[in-house]
């Protein structure tokens, strides 16, 4: 495994959703993505569940899965699209 491509292929980003924000539900299909919520709070939301995010608390969606985030008030994670490595 070529670890320095690995490192390459890694998205980093830092989102602020809002309460008038529509995240529409999306999937990845070859990367898990790592939600980390830095401030406020929110929801993870699958296709049939929800995962409450609170400062410290992360939302890890394996790749192919439907997602997305919503709040009432803000919200603002750090995101992380990892590749999922075939061997």
């Amino acid at each position: 495994m070529d670890l320095e491509n690995v490192k390459k292929s890694i998205v980093t980003n830092v989102y602020h959703i809002d309460a008038k924000k529509n995240v529409p539900l999306h999937k990845h299909q070859n990367q898990d993505e790592v939600f980390y919520c830095i401030k406020g709070k929110g929801l993870g939301v699958l296709e049939d569940q929800e995962i409450e995010l609170t400062v410290g608390k992360a939302f890890i969606v394996p790749a192919g899965t439907m997602h997305s985030l919503r709040t009432d008030s803000d919200l603002y994670v750090s995101s992380f699209l990892i590749p999922v490595i075939q061997d």
